[in-house]
């Protein structure tokens, strides 16, 4: 292992750390070895890290007892060795655990071997990952965020889901996904016919992605199939992901109240039913921390030093009824996010002490997302499209910020995905129905491995103007593959030294769509 060379850059760009893939099992998340020594099947991932700790991640074939090693150097020395972990069917093989009391601003190696327990002797291949603890002090932060991966049929064709390893090149602290972290009502064909001629292969296929999920194991597939790209693994190896969900690992536009009795796919009509086994899935095959007070909770803050702290949105568990959103009083009917969460969301902002505050919503707050698009009835989103004063789900978001600018808050920022384009709102008191507010950014990105959508209208309630735009021309038309290009992603970098907040809308190819720099506001 002291020959290898782990570092974010080296481990996407260097030959020997695709060799280091292929000896771990990574190229190959198939059962292919049972009747030989355990194997490690779709990599590893690390997330939610802070200064002292950070989550880890794995999945065997076969029961096993993973074993782990802990250093600061790339060669392990004097690394520390964890008690052991056991995987087994209840949780599909995989395992996570939190490594705690690590030093801040320090790269962090982590090393498994699985056993298997049914003969302790035979041991797997070492597999390998590495990420950065938060800083304690100011220094350079950059990070990432994207969302919607493998959605509207376009899954893993021969070049892969190249975002990803675009993304890597940054070396980003960490990866922000959006949301639509996979597409569980998304079921993919062979090949698919592209406009203008030619075909999109899916060269890469599991049986639990040719129709919607339905049971826990086929949730599971949806994951296992993402992790089956070489671009999804390197990333994960060398970079954090910080999770969160929107619809789509349930199914589309889902909400409590969602009538499956019509849908002829699905064959289990409860959305009690789906939800719950999706959020079984979705927190058995990420690296989202376990909350104590709500299991299974989304909503969070993660810090990442003096200069950043995240606030992570749930816009979907605790949302009323999809429907007009012209309610006049805000009720459990009218709201998004939920009463507790939104006084979890004040009470975290008004304490922290960051200079920057990101707020990941999973959805964008005043474009006109509906949530029966062919007969544009009903809205999915927060705003219901009548440009006036708040009404339903905009009461909800009114009262955030008219807290935010009461209680003095400053420098937040919205990160969103979900519509499958890219663009800049920047929302001005003077152009908004609702004026209670301090003017604030939000930046909008995706899909990072989907088909391309938009644009979508604006609702002038918050007086968002547009400041930047890339999506499908009319020409162009709708649900393009990623193969024409219009996958997006955006970068942000937080200087150690000025404390300004740099946001760049990036493409698939790299190319730099949009930038603007953001003064942060000081403290009196």
């Amino acid at each position: 292992m002291d020959k290898l060379s782990l570092t974010r850059r080296a481990f996407v760009t260097s030959a020997s750390a695709f060799g280091l893939v292929g000896a771990s099992g990574l190229a190959l998340p198939y059962y292919s070895r049972a009747n030989q020594r355990p194997a490690f099947t779709h990599g590893v991932q690390s997330g939610d890290v802070d200064a002292t700790s950070g989550m880890v991640w794995t999945r065997t074939d076969r029961p096993a007892r993973v074993m782990y090693e802990v250093s600061t150097t790339e060669s392990f020395a004097n690394a520390t060795r964890l008690a052991p972990l056991d995987t087994s069917p209840a949780s599909d093989y995989t395992v996570k655990r939190l490594l705690t009391d690590l030093a801040s601003d320090q790269d962090i190696f982590y090393r498994m071997i699985a056993a298997d327990l049914s003969d302790i002797n035979a041991v797997s291949e070492p597999i390998v990952g590495r990420f950065r603890t938060a800083p304690s002090s100011k220094r350079d932060v950059r990070f990432a965020w994207s969302g919607d991966t493998a959605g509207q049929g376009w899954g893993i064709d021969e070049t892969g889901m190249k975002t990803y390893s675009t993304i890597a090149k940054h070396t980003p602290d960490f990866f922000l996904h959006s949301g639509d972290t996979i597409y569980a009502d998304g079921a993919l064909k062979d090949e698919v016919d592209l406009p203008g001629g030619g075909k999109w292969k899916n060269v890469v296929m599991l049986d639990g992605k040719r129709k919607v999920a339905e049971t826990l194991d086929e949730y599971r597939d949806q994951w296992k199939y993402n992790m089956m790209d070489k671009h999804v693994l390197a990333l994960s190896a060398i970079c954090p992901t910080f999770y969160q969900w929107d619809d789509h690992e349930v199914l589309n536009n889902w909400s409590d109240s969602k009538d499956l009795s019509k849908d002829d796919r699905y064959k289990e009509k409860s959305i009690h039913v789906l939800a719950a086994r999706a959020a079984r899935a979705f927190h058995e095959m990420t690296t989202i921390r376990y909350e104590p007070s709500e299991p299974g909770r989304v909503y969070r803050k993660i810090s990442h030093g003096p200069l950043l702290d995240v606030f992570f949105l749930d816009m979907r568990a605790y949302r009323g009824p999809n429907g007009a959103n012209l309610d006049e009083t805000l009720t459990p009917k009218s709201r998004m996010i939920g009463e507790e969460q939104s006084k979890w969301l004040k009470r975290e902002l008004a304490n922290s002490k960051a200079t920057w505050k990101i707020i990941a919503a999973d959805m964008p707050l005043s474009l006109v997302v509906w949530d029966d698009a062919a007969k544009k009835a009903g809205f999915e989103a927060v705003s219901n499209n009548d440009n006036g004063k708040p009404k339903g789900r905009e009461l909800e978001f009114a009262d955030v910020l008219r807290f935010i600018k009461t209680a003095g808050i400053t420098n937040t920022v919205w990160l969103t995905a979900d519509v499958h384009y890219t663009a800049a709102h920047y929302y001005n008191p003077d152009k908004a129905k609702f004026q209670d507010f301090n003017p604030f950014w939000e930046f909008v990105s995706g899909p990072i491995h989907a088909g391309t959508f938009g644009p979508n209208d604006l609702d002038m309630t918050f007086g968002p103007e547009l400041k930047f735009i890339k999506a499908p021309t009319a020409e162009q038309g709708q649900n393009l593959p990623p193969s024409a290009g219009l996958q997006f992603f955006g970068l942000v970098d937080i200087s150690g030294a000025t404390e300004q907040l740099t946001v760049r809308l990036m493409d698939r190819d790299d190319d730099e769509l949009y930038k603007v720099t953001l003064d942060p506001v000081r403290s009196a």
